[in-house]
């Protein structure tokens, strides 16, 4: 542009276009130039690497060698037709694929004892004296370290668990089916907070409630709902986002619901009056029960989705305290990590930051299908127990949807005015916008047999996305 035309310009009336960061623009703001903001950063947060890989997957899909699009398309409609319907209650054993004596299943990608966080040495231990494969914690640990019991994710068996997710074969699991696709999915009945095994404590009162469960509790959940017939898990989650739970650490709503689902088949029992009265207590006293069942709801849900060519959709996200690992529908069997989080969170009174253990547990799988901290904004009480404010919580949700592939048409938020949850997260898209995953979560102590110290808010490691998004351009582009 001549001299001219620079001078002609600016003995014009402006209009300014500011990209980036609002103090471009203030100067001109300040002497009447309207200025419109667009508040925009280079893909990738301008890493290079990032944005090279970013280059060739736009020229593998311009060259037609990759059609993205219609994969996770297909990706997240499978997800948004998934119908989870709890249709009953097992014997790990006999029920979850691949279960023996002497597997013990843990939340999270593959780890090895010598590897193992705290929390889930502790809850392994207690899963050996449980078992009766040792007698005293000494001669469990000592066990768990010969190289005798075998150490698989829950996930590798078409199971979810909370926190250290351990699961034994005499333990009673939740059978959840996707009645649109087939699949199935498993996970263990909520013991409660506080001193208890998923949280890696393992004491004599944590075993002890442990074999309440398995001998009076399931067996009667088991009979009430055998007569009731398969409850329609995606309705029961649909209406708790109306009242104020996200399905991961609020889960009030959906306790009380359930309860008065089965109270009507718990009362036709022919079963003793004190056995009734405790079950219906243990619920009313456990405000987390309902986590086990939203749980291996969104896991038969978003497991539809695994194994599309193509498809960038990340179908889990998963931590064992030492590492979270997330997988794709078009890597179904790959696991990508990074070191697990610290918590920001609030602890209960006694305990601080420095008695917490790194990021643990399964439960993400439920923002890996567009509730939990997808859904924060339709629980804003949920910030007294993760920390936060209400507004915080609304700004969680609408960031999510940057990186989704979908507004859910079920998952409603009654404060967005009934917008859908963001639902799908697209790998490529977390990186492109640097955006990571909004997660809420319990504390476990860091040492083993302790429990729970608190609940609060975590980022996952941006290396588990980076490395899955690289993996996924080297096959597809």
């Amino acid at each position: 542009m001549s001299k001219n035309n620079v001078t002609a310009l600016f003995g014009q009336e402006l209009n300014v276009v500011n990209l980036g960061l609002q103090g471009f623009g203030e100067t001109l703001s300040q002497l009447g130039t309207p200025v419109v903001p667009v508040d925009w950063k280079p893909p990738a947060g301008g890493d290079p690497e990032l944005a090279a890989l970013l280059d060739r997957l736009d020229e593998a899909e311009a060259a037609g060698k990759l059609d993205r699009a219609r994969a996770n398309q297909e990706a997240v409609t499978r997800i948004l037709k998934g119908k989870p319907t709890l249709v009953g209650i097992g014997i790990a054993r006999e029920t979850v694929p691949g279960m023996h004596k002497k597997l013990i299943m843990h939340a999270g990608p593959p780890v090895e004892w010598p590897d193992m966080a705290g929390p889930l040495r502790g809850a392994i231990i207690g899963g050996i004296l449980y078992e009766g494969l040792a007698e005293t914690p000494e001669e469990a640990e000592k066990l768990a370290a010969s190289g005798e019991i075998t150490f698989d994710p829950c996930h590798h068996h078409n199971a979810v668990g909370p926190m250290a997710g351990v699961t034994t074969a005499s333990m009673p699991v939740w059978i959840m089916e996707n009645a649109t696709f087939g699949n199935r999915a498993y996970c263990t009945l909520n013991e409660g907070l506080g001193k208890v095994l998923r949280y890696g404590a393992n004491s004599k009162e944590v075993i002890d409630r442990l074999r309440w469960m398995e001998q009076e509790l399931a067996p009667i959940l088991k009979k009430a709902l055998d007569l009731h017939g398969p409850l329609d898990m995606k309705n029961l989650i649909a209406q708790v986002l109306q009242m104020g739970d996200e399905g991961h650490n609020r889960n009030r709503a959906g306790t009380s619901l359930f309860i008065r689902e089965m109270a009507p088949y718990l009362v036709m029992l022919d079963e003793e009056k004190e056995q009734l009265a405790r079950v219906f207590r243990f619920m009313h006293e456990n405000d987390h029960f309902f986590l086990n069942l939203t749980m291996p709801a969104s896991k038969c849900t978003v497991d539809a989705a695994a194994g599309i060519e193509g498809s960038s959709l990340v179908y889990t996200m998963a931590r064992n305290g030492t590492e979270f690992g997330i997988r794709l529908a078009g890597l179904p069997d790959r696991w990508f990590t990074g070191p697990a989080s610290v918590i920001d969170g609030l602890y209960l009174p006694g305990f601080s930051a420095d008695d917490a253990a790194r990021d643990v547990g399964d439960s993400v799988i439920t923002e890996t299908c567009g509730i939990g901290g997808f859904a924060m904004a339709a629980a804003p009480a949920i910030v007294k127990f993760v920390g936060g404010s209400p507004a915080d919580a609304l700004n969680f949700t609408r960031k999510m949807y940057e990186i989704t592939l979908a507004e859910n048409d079920t998952y409603q938020i009654p404060a967005m005015d009934f917008r859908g949850t963001p639902t799908g997260i697209d790998v490529v898209k977390v990186v492109e916008h640097g955006v990571l995953p909004a997660i809420n979560t319990g504390i476990a102590h860091k040492d083993p047999g302790v429990g729970m110290v608190g609940a609060g808010l975590v980022k996952p490691p941006e290396q588990a996305f980076r490395d899955a998004f690289a993996a996924f351009v080297e096959k597809y582009a």
